[in-house]
């Protein structure tokens, strides 16, 4: 203990950047557990297609979505639904829409927005794209 503590007085800058990387990461954890947006893994995501008719909605910009998307997926650009378009999407609105990005880090905040605008089934693909293809789910070009 007295090692430990030691290290902490002649290293304080690198015990400062340990501390906050641990806070972050239970930050990270516990937001995630309490989000209103649902994560679904490759698995999950197939199976909410085939059973329940999901929408599959591309937020990636069309040179991506064009490189290889999701079959059946709807491509519609961040950009437009970061400003609360959602007019394309109106008649879903009581359907299960997953939101696929390229690694799953934007999705979250554009299916918040669709929560908020009304939408009442919207989860996001974990990993996004990335983990699709990791996956070797099936791809269109």
């Amino acid at each position: 203990m007295q090692q430990f503590i030691e290290f902490i007085g002649n290293h304080y800058l690198l015990s400062s950047a340990w501390v906050a990387l641990a806070v972050l990461l239970v930050y990270s954890l516990v937001s995630s557990k309490f989000s209103p947006v649902k994560e679904l893994g490759t698995h999950d995501v197939t199976l909410l297609m085939n059973k329940q008719d999901a929408l599959v909605l591309d937020i990636r910009s069309q040179n991506e979505f064009k490189k290889g998307h999701i079959l059946g997926a709807k491509q519609i650009p961040a950009e437009k639904l970061n400003k609360g378009e959602f007019s394309a999407l109106e008649n879903n609105k009581d359907k299960p829409i997953i939101v696929v990005c390229a690694m799953g880090m934007t999705a979250k905040r554009t299916a918040l927005q669709m929560l908020k605008a009304g939408f009442s089934q919207v989860s996001v693909l974990k990993g996004g794209m990335n983990a699709w293809q990791s996956a070797n789910l099936p791809v269109a070009k």
